[in-house]
């Protein structure tokens, strides 16, 4: 899965330079404030704008992580971590602030890629990886194929995943071919069940089953679930089970 960097900012900065290029030619040298604000306008404009036409690239895979960005640059193995986390960015009024992508570094890790950061829940030096206000896709798209590609060494740590995931009606759109809808609901259901309810073991059983019958390959009906809503849902839902703070987190919210 290939991330395509988030171009809202580089559309604002645009804004901003050209807003001050045009107030200076209009108004000239003699308003001392308008010329200031024009001039840190179109510099401010113009930093952001070369950090965001600077070369990105970010693809997740079944062999790691392919990253090109300012601050990272390499192909880094999933064995090359010992741990990796999507956590909530810094508090905003509030609220969580943007996800996170952390690695916990293993022995095979450059030394050069510096940690900057804690995992979230042993609090582990750990390097961020990704900002997720850099891409367009969705956290839960990220946390999707980073379950799918790096198994168990990859927590989702957002607020309220798991509570997002128990006792909610996941609503599939149904599709000319898609999975068969029982056969779905009954995986959900007895996910979600080990979720709220279960121990550790129940829930390693529910995500064995999930597992299972994807390997297995999930029935498939002329009217049925979205597939690509499906397997992104299941993902999240493994992640969830796989994650040894979910109850902790459960119980608190």
């Amino acid at each position: 899965m290939e991330l395509h960097r988030n171009r809202g900012p580089l559309v604002l900065a645009a804004v901003c330079v050209v807003g001050g290029v045009t107030v200076l030619a209009v108004g000239g040298a003699s308003r001392f404030l308008s010329t200031l604000v024009a001039v840190g306008a179109a510099v401010l404009g113009g930093v952001v704008l070369l950090g965001a036409l600077r070369p990105f690239r970010f693809a997740i895979g079944p062999d790691g992580l392919d990253v090109r960005r300012p601050g990272l640059r390499g192909t880094y193995r999933w064995e090359q971590f010992d741990a990796l986390a999507l956590a909530d960015g810094p508090p905003v009024q509030g609220r969580p602030g943007t996800p996170r992508l952390l690695g916990v570094p293993g022995a095979a890790l450059p030394p050069e890629v510096r940690a900057t950061a804690r995992h979230p829940v042993d609090g582990r030096a750990a390097v961020e990886l990704l900002d997720l206000v850099q891409v367009r896709q969705s956290a839960d798209e990220v946390a999707a194929a980073l379950a799918r590609h790096a198994g168990d060494r990859f927590t989702d740590t957002r607020t309220r995943v798991a509570a997002r995931l128990v006792g909610t009606d996941l609503d599939f759109t149904e599709s000319l071919r898609g999975y068969r809808t029982e056969r779905i609901d009954e995986l959900v259901r007895r996910a979600q069940v080990a979720l709220a309810h279960g121990d550790a073991v129940a829930r390693q059983a529910a995500r064995s089953e999930i597992e299972q019958a994807r390997a297995a390959g999930l029935p498939v009906a002329l009217r049925g679930y979205s597939v690509l809503q499906v397997d992104v849902a299941l993902d999240a839902l493994c992640a969830a089970l796989a994650d040894p703070a979910a109850n902790d987190r459960k119980t608190a919210l």
